[in-house]
């Protein structure tokens, strides 16, 4: 058994993927990074808690994000 959780959005899209999951990037402006909630530690943290995760994103379009958690 398994937990699968879907995150859409009709967002600006990630350009880099691979940079999006280094910790620390993060496309929040100056003044939601200084709000100190942890802005570019999401997509590391979600990869780091999950069992599988992928992403798909198109620029301009938006992303989708799947994360699977096993039940063993």
């Amino acid at each position: 058994e398994k937990i699968v959780i879907v995150f859409k959005d009709n967002g600006p899209g990630i350009p880099d993927i691979e940079k999006a999951m280094q910790s620390g990037f993060s496309t929040a402006s100056d003044e939601a990074r200084e709000l100190g909630f942890g802005a570019g530690m999401g997509l590391p943290n979600m990869k780091k808690y999950s069992d599988d995760m992928t992403i798909e994103s198109e620029v301009g379009k938006g992303t989708t994000v799947t994360l699977t958690i096993y039940l063993q």
